[in-house]
């Protein structure tokens, strides 16, 4: 499994043409970004990252991190993994800590949890993805950010049925598209919100892609995260649009706490900026 390749797989989806043939009246047309999370900090509502861990103590997350896990893989362990608890989570090559402080710029009252999978070169095992997965249904998480992703078919039926269990057990996964051209699992799954890059700068700045299966387009091309050591680099990549909306997700879940995930994606529908733009 691997993850963050060169460039986004966004297309130029949101042409009028295409957003004209979407419409909406009745209820829907009364959703605004101010009634889906005006006011909101992300208070309450528990996010998990399933990355290459969390630096905990970087100055970009004010203390939001509440510890988390390792799954290492084990090749003598009974299901070729083990779990480690990580109070104080390490980040092993930065990019866990990139999606972290773009969930915590949004929302920062939200509380973070580290789920590391990923090694310092970026590449972890299936198995570890899925205990990873299995851990934040098992642990009361709300919201999970997965800027990651495999295209090996053998796992295609696993993360599938995680992914159906999560969304029936009402948490929300929110997944990065792949870099490059072809299937990336669990992003083309109905049940989670899959997300590519668009080159605008303000974390509110989404659209809705009228061709999925890659549902909305968000901030990802040349953004400043923060890194490992302490440090900021600027960054390019479907890995950081993601963030951008589960911290979205993360304000509307803190506003309106029973909503299911069918509602939540409704609700980004209805207030992604070009849905806004026709007035729907």
């Amino acid at each position: 499994m691997s993850v963050e390749p060169l460039r986004p797989a966004w297309s130029q989806a949101f042409t009028d043409e295409a957003i004209r043939s979407l419409t909406a009246t009745g209820p829907l047309s009364s959703i605004t970004p101010e009634w889906a999370w005006g006011g909101s900090t992300g208070q309450g509502v528990r996010v998990a990252v399933i990355d290459s861990g969390i630096e905990y103590d970087h100055p970009a997350l004010d203390g939001c991190v509440r510890g988390g896990i390792a799954v290492e893989y084990d090749p003598d362990a009974e299901l070729g993994y083990c779990i480690d608890d990580e109070p104080l989570p390490q980040d092993l090559s930065g990019h866990g800590t990139a999606c972290a402080g773009i969930i915590h710029l949004i929302a920062p009252e939200a509380e973070l949890y580290s789920v590391r999978v990923l090694g310092r070169d970026m590449a972890g095992r299936g198995m570890q993805f899925a205990a990873g997965l299995d851990w934040t249904l098992d642990n009361q998480i709300h919201i999970v950010n997965m800027s990651l992703g495999s295209s090996r078919q053998e796992y295609y039926a696993l993360f599938h049925e995680i992914a159906d269990d999560a969304y029936y057990k009402n948490m929300q996964l929110v997944v990065a598209a792949n870099n490059y051209p072809g299937p990336s699992f669990p992003s083309l799954y109905a049940s989670v919100i899959s997300v590519a890059a668009h080159a605008g700068k303000d974390p509110f700045t989404y659209y809705y892609n009228p061709a999925p299966p890659v549902e909305f387009g968000a901030p990802g091309i040349d953004v400043r995260v923060a890194w490992n050591n302490k440090s900021y680099i600027t960054s390019t990549g479907n890995s950081f649009a993601a963030p951008h909306i589960a911290g979205i997700v993360t304000l509307i879940r803190a506003k309106h706490p029973d909503l299911t995930p069918f509602q939540v994606k409704t609700i980004l529908w209805a207030c992604a900026s070009n849905m806004q733009r026709l007035g729907v």
